[in-house]
This record gives C-alpha cells, sequence and structure tokens, in this order.
C-alpha cells in the first residue's frame, strides 16, 4: 500500500496524497445528510442558495454536515437531519427515516452521505439557514417537481443530480425498505 500525505489542512476538509492519487477527506467524522421532505400539502422540500465553489446559485434538498459543531460532535445523521431540516426550511420532523449511506464522489473524496425521509413535517420557524447562510425555501408540488428541477436548470441554476435520486427514492419507497 501507497503512503498517505496530508498537502493540505482547512476547517473541514484536508487534501490528501496516496500514490499517485489525490483526494479530499471530510474532518468530520459523520459525513453529510441529505433529507427528503414532503410537506403535508404534498409539496417537496428544495432549498436554494449561493455556493462558492461554483460560484452561483444552485438547488439542493435540504442537507446539512453531521457532527460539524461544537455541541454536536456525537450526532448520527438522523439527529443532524432532525436540525438542519429546521434550521434550513423551517419545518421540523416528527419522524425521519434511514434509507442509504454511500459516497458522494468516490474518485474525489471519502465523504459519505446518508439519505434520509422526514415525515410528519409541520411549521415551526422560517427556516433560511443559519447567520452564515442565505436560504431560499422552495415547496413545489411532488407531481411537479422533477419538472421544476429541469426548468431550473435551464434557467442557469445549478441542480444537485443527488436531487433526481432523492426524487427516485421518494417514488420508490417499498423497494428502499426491501418491500
Amino acid at each position: 500500500m501507497n503512503e498517505t500525505t496530508t498537502l493540505c489542512n482547512g476547517t473541514w476538509l484536508r487534501l490528501m496524497k496516496r500514490g499517485r492519487w489525490e483526494f479530499a477527506e471530510r474532518t468530520n467524522p459523520g459525513g453529510g445528510v441529505m433529507i427528503i421532505a414532503v410537506t403535508p400539502d404534498d409539496n417537496v422540500l428544495f432549498v436554494e442558495q449561493f455556493r462558492p465553489a461554483l460560484e452561483c446559485r444552485t438547488i439542493e434538498m435540504p442537507a446539512g454536515l453531521v457532527g460539524d459543531r461544537s455541541d454536536s460532535r456525537d450526532e448520527d445523521a438522523i439527529a443532524a437531519a432532525h436540525r438542519e431540516l429546521i434550521e434550513e426550511t423551517g419545518y421540523a420532523a416528527g419522524r425521519i427515516d434511514f434509507i442509504m449511506a454511500g459516497p458522494t464522489s468516490a474518485g474525489m473524496s471519502n465523504e459519505i452521505l446518508a439519505f434520509v425521509r422526514a415525515r410528519d413535517l409541520s411549521r415551526v420557524e422560517a427556516g433560511g439557514g443559519d447567520e452564515t447562510e442565505d436560504i431560499l425555501v422552495h415547496e413545489i408540488p411532488r407531481r411537479d417537481a422533477a419538472r421544476w428541477l429541469v426548468r431550473k436548470m435551464a434557467d442557469g441554476y445549478s441542480v444537485d443530480p443527488k436531487m433526481f435520486a432523492g426524487m427516485y427514492f421518494l417514488d420508490n419507497e417499498p423497494i428502499m425498505r426491501g418491500s
């Protein structure tokens, strides 16, 4: 096995080299969580925000890092999802179910992303993110969500391809539960 060298350390990422392979390593042990959330009116929740790495606005499902705050170092994906859903959208979930976890970009990063399904939503605050974020919440009728995402791409937004995976999970819950 090749020796691993640290090329650069950041707050949330570390740039590593193993042999001739360079990759980013998440420094928070919990990875990330993406939340598939549908309101009682059957609207899918999406968030829009500016992403400096892409230098444009993106459309995503509510998401966040697991264990990224000093008061939540030991949290799991479900606890992080409860926290992030309220912070980003203003909705609280009565229940959150784990769907699956896997790599976000296996050739570039060790980051693992958990997909979860938020259920029994109720609005508890305005949302919009924390003091470092400027998040716009979109509530899109479930039947129109995929077309809405495609229109947003045509309008020049960066749409995370994982949104379509989230829509698949939403539409195929029995398959994902193994039933």
